[in-house]
């Protein structure tokens, strides 16, 4: 008997993280849901479980599964109906002299020294802020489908900024971004964002997926300022307003199979 590819595909597996510390709600515990994303099949399993409300790092895709809470609430932005708000747009023109480039996923000193600083600045406190060149390498080239650093600079050719960004089927993903804190008034966190949405358009793509919206979390907060989203509760990707007023504390829904 001839088995089928669908056959003979190996179970894909996943694993809970023992619990620790939340890094967005002080006193609650996160755990989470991880799977590997290896192989032939990694973007597609990327793409699926990014569509329900999975995140990468490295070659590793994860979703929050913390007993009791649901306060991790995936959210992306409907490119098509996106118009920038009036604060936005303030923002936009305070950076337009700044350029963007599409890099390959390599780490250079340059970026990882920009790195140190923002962390040092936002995050000192937090694991990030002790990552050497080594880690952060990692974070940027340990990846198994089509990512880019996007790097934003000024007139001078100075590196201000960067955002580490997956492309899927379906959007691009802000995986991870930092930026100089001696423009901290720019606001480039919330560039990057419009920049990105602004490449998705030009690329034809419906969504750029943010991560997790904590509301509780103050380092959250900002993409809350983005009008147009829709957010995942019970399993499905409904206009944020529509949820806060029906689903707001629906659970995230994790999808296992991957069939």
């Amino acid at each position: 008997m001839k088995h089928s590819p669908a056959m003979s595909k190996p179970p894909q597996f996943f694993y809970a993280t023992a619990p620790l510390p939340c890094p967005y709600v002080a006193g609650r515990t996160e755990r989470k849901v991880v799977t590997e994303l290896a192989g032939i099949g990694a973007e597609a399993l990327h793409d699926r479980l990014s569509r329900g409300g999975f995140r990468r790092s490295h070659n590793i895709a994860y979703a929050p599964v913390c007993q009791g809470c649901r306060s991790c609430i995936p959210i992306r932005i409907v490119v098509a109906d996106f118009v920038p708000s009036r604060s936005q747009r303030r923002i936009a023109a305070m950076n337009a002299a700044l350029r963007a480039f599409e890099m390959p996923p390599r780490a250079t000193s340059e970026q990882y020294l920009l790195f140190q600083r923002y962390q040092q600045a936002r995050h000192g406190d937090g694991d990030m802020a002790a990552m050497s060149f080594y880690d952060y390498r990692a974070m940027v080239e340990d990846t198994p489908i089509e990512t880019w650093l996007v790097e934003y600079r000024d007139a001078a050719d100075r590196l201000v900024g960067a955002c580490l960004t997956d492309r899927m089927r379906d959007g691009l993903s802000a995986v991870y971004s930092f930026f100089t804190p001696d423009l901290a008034r720019n606001s480039l966190g919330t560039q990057s964002i419009l920049w990105l949405v602004e490449r998705a358009r030009e690329l034809d793509l419906p969504y750029v997926y943010l991560g997790y919206w904590v509301p509780e979390s103050p380092k959250m907060a900002y993409k809350s300022k983005f009008q147009h989203t829709q957010v995942l509760a019970g399993g499905v990707w409904i206009d944020r307003d529509t949820a806060f007023g029906v689903h707001h504390a629906a659970p995230v829904s994790v999808p296992i199979t991957t069939g």
